[in-house]
């Protein structure tokens, strides 16, 4: 079992009393990737990097910003996520790791999935390297404007529907869409980062019980084996949460989200438009028969819903326009969006020594 915390629903506004208690497209590759791609050929050791700032800090990993010692151009960044190889083992999270580095592979040119460039290991860690998204996270907008116009909802809701027809088409459950993973790039689109919980399924079902309380399906609670169709509950959950600030499922504890989850009784505002309520509705019913994106047409009858009437998908695909959410940025490298985090001391428990190597390193000899 592998459940993040309550912290995303305690940083966001507490939804009224009354919201708690009532009732085939093809992704081509983008001309210009990022905008490292035309620079000096990425670095492909930990000593070739120059580390600027953490960018973010998980249980086993860190990510850093860094910027290559070679290249004398300070604008070429990258993110750089480190592994530690001692509390991937401890934490049993091998297969994950695994799988984030394989999957990344496969979506290496999706225009609106964070980049990988190489990945190595030394003797304690595992790294990999990947686009630098320097807008931060969505949940940081999120936050400061409390809620997203429809526009803006539309907009990156039908950013990260192709995003999901993507990876389910290459038989891909996504298994954590939320605002924390949604990154913004400088144009103003989305780079969806974090792949841990993601898995390869094709048609099968899966039984880990894993993700973020608030976006979890009722299916993945109960325990009765999931697929694809928990992608879309989630990107019903992330619209509601992107035009009203908090999200549908809401409580004290993670028992009582559960709870609510389960039966499914989701409150709107009366002046929410039609089409949010219901595209939120046929995404998060705990039908799976009748979930959107989950009957014959899968994702494309996602994309033709009426909330997305107006959106052009070849162009919202080529990036032609930018995006609403635009980062202010100041300088090359500059890193507003991102909170400031302290190196951690190693605990014990994160050292890799000898005996742990000669047992466990053959787990990483293709990483």
């Amino acid at each position: 079992m592998e459940i993040h915390g309550l912290a995303h629903a305690a940083q966001l506004p507490t939804p009224p009393p009354d919201a708690l208690d009532d009732e085939d497209m093809i992704i081509s590759e983008p001309a210009d990737v990022v905008a490292v791609a035309n620079a000096e050929p990425p670095p492909k050791a930990v000593e070739d990097c120059h580390k600027v700032k953490i960018l973010g800090m998980g249980t086993f990993s860190e990510v850093w910003l860094v910027s290559p010692k070679r290249e004398q151009k300070p604008e070429t960044l990258y993110a750089l996520k480190q592994l530690r190889k001692a509390d991937v083992i401890r934490l049993k999270q091998v297969e994950h790791v695994q799988n984030e580095k394989s999957i990344l592979e496969l979506c290496r040119h999706h225009p609106f999935i964070t980049t990988i460039f190489e990945s190595w290991q030394d003797r304690s860690s595992l790294y990999i390297l990947l686009e630098y998204a320097p807008g931060g996270e969505m949940f940081g907008y999120l936050r400061r404007a409390q809620r997203f116009d429809y526009p803006v909802a539309q907009f990156y809701a039908a950013e990260l529907t192709l995003v999901l027809v993507f990876l389910h088409n290459h038989g891909v459950v996504y298994r954590d869409l939320k605002p924390e993973n949604i990154m913004i790039d400088a144009r103003g689109h989305v780079k969806l980062v974090d792949f841990g919980f993601a898995k390869v399924v094709g048609d099968r079902e899966t039984y880990t019980l894993c993700g973020t309380p608030e976006y979890l399906s009722p299916e993945v609670i109960q325990s009765k084996g999931h697929s694809k169709a928990v992608d879309w509950w989630a990107l019903g959950v992330l619209i509601y949460e992107m035009v009203l600030g908090y999200p549908p499922f809401y409580a004290e504890s993670p028992m009582g989200i559960y709870k609510k989850i389960v039966d499914a009784r989701i409150t709107f505002p009366t002046w929410l438009p039609p089409n949010i309520r219901d595209i939120v509705q046929r995404l998060c019913t705990k039908d799976l028969s009748a979930r959107l994106g989950n009957m014959k047409g899968g994702g494309f009858e996602v994309m033709q819903h009426p909330f997305f009437n107006g959106i052009d998908w070849r162009e919202l695909e080529s990036q032609k326009h930018k995006g609403p959410l635009i980062p202010q940025l100041r300088f090359p490298g500059d890193t507003q969006y991102f909170e400031n985090y302290e190196p951690q001391e190693l605990s014990a428990d994160s050292t890799y020594p000898d005996s742990m190597l000669a047992e466990h390193d053959h787990l990483f000899r293709n990483f």
